[in-house]
């Protein structure tokens, strides 16, 4: 059983529901509380044990590529200044040479497209992939826990969350078998089916790890829903010839590709900062006591 060293975050969305915001800035580098969105996701692949992050780019991301990028004018300024608290928190941020590459997604094609372009920067091995609008807080990392499970399972691995029953026509859903480590098998996957439909309540969520032969699938595969080339696709394709197995994460997933999801993530992650919770909830409290109902 091959280690899961890469991962692939997709970051070439136009991130539209955040305009004008994201005319100028990624959405990827809009910020919860004091980090981009992607730095969390980077941080939650690294503790994984990932020594390789591939991002999967489009126009106007550059701004990625210089953030995990060392910046000597700013580390030259911060030392004159004595700033070394600040240094190091750059320093330990700071991947390391060789470990982070960059690819094009010339098209917007879909998250399947996307995934197809990192392909040669994978190779010939197991990988993980990290949707960039969902960040996860949990004691101990989602993917983590994954790689902790594809170690006991092999093949592919997904993470799940429980639904509500009756909202299952809004997600992909997966089968329940029988338990295994911190999992269990999957049965079978189905795309948005009605609630009497559905075989479970656990929805697929925006974390994988799949096998290299994902890409062939999705070489020749045909375009789905919204006319994009999707990863769900692929992956039902790939589990008629191979084992997947999911583990149900239990802690907070925050959408962060939506305005009120990103506002939650904000403050969940300011009320896990000792630094500034009192002052935040203090700050929230007034707020609250002031505050208008909408007309």
């Amino acid at each position: 059983m091959k280690k899961v060293r890469k991962a692939v975050f997709p970051v070439a969305g136009l991130g539209t529901r955040f305009l004008p915001a994201t005319k100028a800035i990624p959405k990827e580098m809009l910020t919860v509380v004091d980090r981009p969105v992607i730095q969390y996701v980077v941080d939650e692949a690294q503790e994984a044990g990932i020594d390789h992050l591939i991002f999967v780019t489009g126009r106007n991301k550059g701004v990625i590529e210089d953030y995990f990028d060392i910046q000597v004018e700013l580390s030259n300024t911060l030392a004159e200044r004595g700033k070394t608290a600040e240094l190091q928190l750059l320093d330990d941020l700071q991947p390391k040479p060789g470990t982070a590459s960059f690819t094009r997604q010339q098209a917007p094609l879909g998250l399947g497209h996307a995934i197809w372009c990192a392909r040669d920067l994978v190779g010939n091995e197991p990988f993980a992939i990290l949707l960039p609008d969902m960040i996860m807080q949990a004691e101990k990392g989602c993917l983590a826990e994954m790689v902790a499970l594809y170690e006991k399972t092999g093949g592919n691995v997904i993470s799940v969350e429980e639904c509500d029953p009756q909202e299952t026509n809004k997600y992909g859903i997966v089968g329940k078998g029988g338990d295994v480590g911190n999992g269990f098998r999957i049965t079978g996957m189905v795309e948005k089916p009605k609630p009497e439909d559905a075989p479970s309540n656990y929805s697929i969520s925006g974390r994988y790890i799949l096998q290299p032969e994902i890409f062939d699938i999705l070489a020749t595969q045909e375009k789905g829903a919204g006319n994009e080339i999707q990863l769900t696709d692929g992956m039902l394709k790939l589990a008629e010839s191979q084992d997947f197995a999911a583990y149900p994460f239990t802690g907070r997933t925050f959408d962060c590709g939506s305005k009120e999801g990103f506002i939650e993530a904000n403050v969940a992650f300011a009320l896990y900062r000792p630094d500034i919770r009192d002052k935040v909830i203090g700050n929230m409290e007034r707020l609250m006591q002031t505050v208008k109902p909408a007309e």
